[in-house]
């Protein structure tokens, strides 16, 4: 059998109103993201690649190794879940990224993160 190497990411974002400061225009977002390995290699999160855009086209990028303090290894059909946070200067703002993988047989390759919408409850119609 060929060696696949395929990771699906899903974000599922929320505003978190208790750490946000609206009169400061400081947002603030959760979001749990849950990465899942449907190719048939097991394989590591070595470094991780956000793209942050506020509604007002402030953009920010966030490079780093592992995510929440940890480099998971993930078996195929496994998954493996975090929530992390951040603030925005706007009640709406994008987030898109990759993280770098590397294979149980040495290949890297990168599982890419589509772009999802942080957004103040009833700010979006």
């Amino acid at each position: 059998m060929e060696a696949t190497y395929k990771i699906s990411v899903t974000a599922r974002p929320f505003y978190l109103a208790e750490q946000s400061n609206e009169s400061a225009e400081q947002y603030t977002f959760a979001y749990q993201i849950t990465i899942t390995n449907e190719g048939n290699v097991p394989a590591k999160l070595m470094a991780r690649h956000w793209v942050i855009e506020d509604g007002q086209g402030q953009k920010q990028e966030v490079r780093g190794l592992g995510v929440v303090g940890e480099h998971p290894e993930i078996a195929p059909g496994e998954s493996f879940e975090y929530t992390s946070g951040v603030t925005l200067n706007a009640p709406v703002g994008t987030m898109r990224g990759s993280y770098q993988m590397m294979a149980a047989d040495g290949t890297e390759f990168e599982a890419i993160i589509a772009p999802f919408i942080l957004s103040m409850p009833r700010t979006l119609h």
